[in-house]
C-alpha cells in the first residue's frame, strides 16, 4: 500500500501560480500511475491531470495549457504546476495512485486546499 501526502496549496490571486507536490511512501512508486483530482464545494471530484509510469500525461480541458503534471521517481514525488489560476480553480486538490496490478485499486492523499481570489 502506498501513502500519499500533498502539499503546496494556499491562497493566490487570479493569474498567479502554485506548485502542488505529492510525496509517496514505498519503494515501488515508479510502478504507479499517478494523478491529481479536485473537488469544489457542492461538486463531484473531477480529474485534473494524470501521468503514467512512463511519463505520458493527460489533462482535463479545464487545465490544458495552464497545468503541467510531472513526476520524479527518484524523489517518489508527483507535481502539479498550475499557472494562470482562475477563481474557478478553487477546490481541494487530491493526489491519487493507481495500483499497478490490482485494477480499480486507487489510493488517495488527504488533499490540499487551493483558493484563488479575484
Amino acid at each position: 500500500q502506498v501513502q500519499l501526502v500533498e502539499s503546496g496549496g494556499g491562497l493566490v490571486q487570479a493569474g498567479g501560480s502554485l506548485r502542488l507536490s505529492c510525496a509517496a511512501s514505498g519503494p515501488t512508486f515508479n510502478t504507479y500511475a499517478m494523478g491529481w483530482f479536485r473537488q469544489a464545494p457542492g461538486k463531484q471530484r473531477e480529474l485534473v491531470a494524470s501521468i503514467t509510469t512512463d511519463g505520458r500525461t493527460n489533462y482535463a480541458d479545464s487545465g490544458k495549457g495552464r497545468f503541467t503534471i510531472s513526476r520524479d521517481n527518484a524523489k517518489n514525488t508527483v507535481y502539479l504546476q498550475m499557472n494562470s489560476l482562475k477563481p474557478e480553480d478553487t477546490a481541494v486538490y487530491y493526489c491519487n495512485a493507481d495500483h499497478p496490478v490490482l485494477r480499480g485499486v486507487r489510493y488517495w492523499g488527504q488533499g490540499t486546499q487551493v483558493t484563488v481570489s479575484t
